[in-house]
């Protein structure tokens, strides 16, 4: 029997994250991973989750119903339960989990009793200024995500042509970095020792990582053959300008 039931993808926006969640749904024995608890709204949630909003029924009840819905939205029909968390969606998620699971204590214990044994990802990425830019350019243009043949995956907004913003870049660095480091706090808190990945280790070698995350799940790594990249980078000269721009106002900052 594999060690896990099931894995959280422990993470911040633009990490590749994404990208993973794709190659492990792609094997076809990892689940289907995804934000299945993204907003921090139990209204979003039941839409999400096409579910009815029931007047008058008990809360927990409700958390109940979406819980089960994401189970098996993030099962896809395999063993093993797949989430992404970002930690922005966090505390929210903790309150709802707390209230279905009141008697463990702490997070990562009601993790286990709602989702079973549990392997903690943590998916980081070490530049962030490359990180905030992203994050910032993805943002004003509304295009978050293009798929491997160059068709838009995930688009949020009406198409708008980028305007670089020093300000909005250097408040995403300090956002990006602070969601690290709450990470980070919260393994410690929890005596949670995590399988550690980097944007830039999966984007030089996406098959490997994959492989690595399986074989940590107890799953053969053999599975990870053939698999191929469901997104497409999103970074061109604009980003490597805007990088070099900002760097440039802030010699103090970190290469």
């Amino acid at each position: 029997m594999p060690p896990y039931d099931a894995y959280v993808l422990c993470t911040a926006p633009r990490s590749g994250s994404t990208l993973l969640c794709r190659l492990l749904a792609a094997t076809g024995i990892a689940g289907n991973p995804g934000s299945h608890f993204h907003e921090p709204s139990l209204a979003e949630w039941l839409a999400d989750h096409e579910l009815p909003e029931v007047p008058g029924r008990d809360e927990r009840d409700t958390v109940a119903t979406v819980f089960a819905a994401a189970i098996g939205r993030g099962r896809g029909g395999t063993p093993v339960f797949g989430l992404r968390l970002q930690r922005r969606s966090f505390a929210f998620f903790s309150e709802k989990l707390a209230l279905l699971h009141p008697g463990p204590a702490g997070d990562a214990a009601r993790m286990e009793a709602a989702f079973g044994r549990t392997l903690f990802i943590h998916l980081t990425r070490a530049d962030k200024v490359d990180q905030a830019v992203s994050l910032v350019r993805a943002g004003q243009t509304g295009l978050w995500h293009r798929a491997a043949d160059g068709s838009e995956l995930e688009r949020t907004a009406p198409p708008r042509e980028p305007v670089y913003d020093g300000a909005a870049i250097a408040a995403a660095v300090a956002e990006l970095t602070g969601y690290d480091r709450e990470w980070a706090e919260w393994f410690d808190r929890e005596g949670a020792s995590p399988l550690r990945l980097t944007y830039d280790a999966l984007s030089a070698d996406p098959a490997g990582t994959l492989a690595t995350v399986l074989e940590a799940l107890g799953l053969p790594r053999a599975a990870a053959r053939g698999v191929k990249p469901g997104t497409a980078r999103l970074a061109d000269a604009t980003n490597r300008d805007w990088v070099e721009r900002f760097r440039s106002a802030r010699p103090h900052l970190p290469e």
